[in-house]
């Protein structure tokens, strides 16, 4: 089982070039190099010059490589594709995606423009609309390969406040993470806003894990260790996970279905999240 870390997945601004080189050095599993949000207007072409030269020029480990795009409507999204599919980046992250078609769109592009098969697209889920057709985005194409949401956006297009229990977001967070789970892809919570609140933003990375979540999406570099560490599996945690595996294979050999671990049953299932969990831990530590 081969499986991508994506614990922490930080967000850095494409246009600043100093940025891009601190990226080197910290320790999250993803980088996004973003043209979109964080990139002003007039900034837009040098920023993407700048973020795919950064990417091909390397020098990240083994981190997951991503640009996000601006916004299919946009006059630069065309354009970025093209720089983009040519980039050697892991994936292309698109912003406000609300249908399979903006998917669609999306990869014809790419791979109008040659990029390789491995190249993945991670859609960003940030309205209403998106939320209601998270299931068909995900199934939308063989590239796409990661939900993201956009609370920010999502906030203001719900008209609901960002509060410490995200009462008004979990109903959106959890149809989203259903729609991942139902096509077998990865989904990444919202960012965290107040960078200076370490106990806020690890309560919010223990309720994303609680809902699903695969890892968090950040905006500062010091959030990073934080969702590392939540989202990891913990050592008693992998530590169970192998004494699990070795009595399912013990009943296994003995002709039984089940077996018993601390007085619990065991089944495939239980068996299958183990594996799981340790091909996680595989990675991480493989990462680092």
């Amino acid at each position: 089982m081969t499986l991508r870390p994506r614990r922490s997945v930080l967000y850095m601004p494409g246009s600043n070039t100093r940025a891009l080189e601190k990226a080197k050095t910290i320790g999250a599993d993803a980088l996004v190099f973003d043209l979109e949000d964080a990139v002003a207007p007039d900034q837009k072409v040098a920023a993407r010059d700048l973020a795919v030269m950064a990417v091909r020029n390397g020098g990240y480990g083994r981190r997951e490589m991503v640009i996000r795009a601006n916004g299919l409507d946009t006059e630069w999204a065309v354009d970025d594709l093209r720089a983009i599919a040519g980039s050697g980046a892991d994936a292309v992250c698109l912003p406000k995606i609300e249908s399979a078609e903006q998917v669609q769109r999306a990869a014809a592009l790419l791979e109008q423009h040659g990029a390789p098969a491995s190249m993945q697209i991670w859609s960003m889920i940030e309205t209403p609309r998106g939320v209601l057709n998270a299931a068909a985005i995900a199934a939308a194409h063989p590239r796409q390969a990661v939900l993201v949401m956009g609370t920010s956006d999502l906030a203001k297009e719900l008209r609901v406040p960002h509060t410490p229990d995200r009462l008004g977001f979990i109903t959106s967070l959890s149809l989203c993470v259903l729609a991942a789970r139902a096509h077998g892809i990865d989904i990444l919570d919202g960012v965290y806003l107040d960078i200076r609140d370490g106990e806020g933003l690890c309560a919010a990375c223990e309720q994303g894990k609680v809902l699903g979540f695969d890892g968090k999406t950040l905006i500062h570099p010091d959030q990073v260790a934080v969702a590392n560490e939540v989202f990891a599996p913990d050592a008693e945690a992998v530590a169970r996970a192998r004494r699990l595996l070795d009595v399912w294979r013990e009943a296994l050999a003995a002709g039984k279905g089940v077996a018993v671990l601390d007085g619990k049953l065991v089944e495939n299932l239980h068996a299958a999240e183990a594996e799981r969990l340790l091909a996680i831990a595989e990675a991480i530590a493989a990462l680092n």
